[in-house]
């Protein structure tokens, strides 16, 4: 079969389609003949600093639309030739992937492959941020960094849905902000944003921010927050050191900070992950939210993938088209 590998760290170039040995499942586990493979940051993250990579030579991706093609000894619900979405702890970028049982999800007939690709990892961690991290109430004010990507996109819809009293976002060009304006936001902020946050609203600050990005850009979302004001930081996208807060951040405003990682819960209690996506599924069967795919690239296209996302110009999910055909 086919399969992108990492062989050295590096930029796109990096990546390798082979041909290697088909992966059976083993015990609790489940293959899969992949239809489509989302495009994550994390994958650029293992490619270039060997983000959660065990060893090399590794084939990344984390999250995968297909067919059942083998289940693994104990496994039951699930069938030879069953559409399913699942998230992988790599292996995704491939003709064939294998997941654990706990993290494959049978889909219902009105979600096709393609759309199902893009929920495993942006659906659930979106879900998460708004509701089950965040806690959002109904009337609150909520900060987005990257609004325009697949998690926010998302979340924008989400707030919205729950009552959310305004949805600020932040994005890196013009072009990012008019696209995330489709997607929930009353405002989105171009760069600069700490004080257009607090110009928003009338000096208060915002209930809730997310914060993918770490570094200087989570201390000027801890500075943007209102009293009792909650921040969730969900990624270290700008590799900035590890970040620290303490009693002079957060004793004057009452602040509390969070954190969230899908792929830490998945192996810390995959049974909590399996009830919160679930639950965020059922958002996009009932229509609430719809994750717009931007992009699409061939398997062997997977280094132009890493490219355009890497160069902050996309908007939406990236797939990458596997099965042939």
């Amino acid at each position: 079969m086919r399969a992108v590998e990492i062989q050295e760290y590096g930029g796109p170039e990096v990546l390798k389609v082979v041909e290697t040995e088909v992966p059976r499942p083993g015990a609790g586990q489940v293959s899969i003949d992949v239809a489509y493979t989302g495009v994550n940051f994390a994958d650029l993250k293992a490619r270039g600093e060997g983000y959660r990579v065990p060893s090399l030579p590794f084939v990344p991706g984390l999250e995968v639309s297909g067919r059942v093609r083998e289940v693994g000894a104990g496994v039951e619900g699930l069938t030879v030739g069953q559409v399913v979405a699942a998230l992988t702890a790599g292996g995704a970028y491939a003709d064939v992937a294998v997941a654990e049982r706990e993290t494959v999800f049978p889909l219902p007939p009105t979600l096709d492959l393609r759309t199902a690709a893009t929920l495993p990892t942006v659906l659930p961690t979106a879900y998460a941020l708004v509701h089950s991290v965040g806690r959002l109430q109904p009337g609150e004010t909520l900060l987005v960094q990257g609004a325009a990507g697949g998690i926010g996109t998302v979340v924008g819809q989400l707030a919205r849905a729950a009552g959310a009293g305004s949805v600020y976002g932040v994005v890196s060009s013009a072009a990012k902000a008019e696209f995330a304006r489709g997607y929930g936001y009353d405002e989105v902020f171009v760069g600069e944003f700490e004080a257009p946050v607090r110009a928003a609203t009338g000096g208060r600050g915002v209930d809730l921010a997310l914060d993918p990005v770490g570094g200087e850009t989570l201390r000027r979302s801890l500075a943007s927050l209102a009293t009792f004001g909650r921040l969730v930081s969900f990624g270290n996208a700008s590799s900035a050191a590890p970040w620290q807060v303490g009693q002079p951040e957060l004793y004057p405003g009452a602040l509390s900070v969070s954190g969230f990682s899908i792929l830490t819960l998945a192996q810390t209690d995959p049974t909590a992950l399996r009830a919160l996506t679930e639950r965020a599924f059922a958002t996009v069967v009932d229509g609430t939210v719809s994750l717009p795919v931007t992009a699409e690239f061939g398997l062997e296209e997977a280094a132009e993938a890493h490219r355009v996302m890497g160069a902050r110009a996309s908007t939406g999910k990236l797939l990458l088209r596997v099965a042939q055909g």
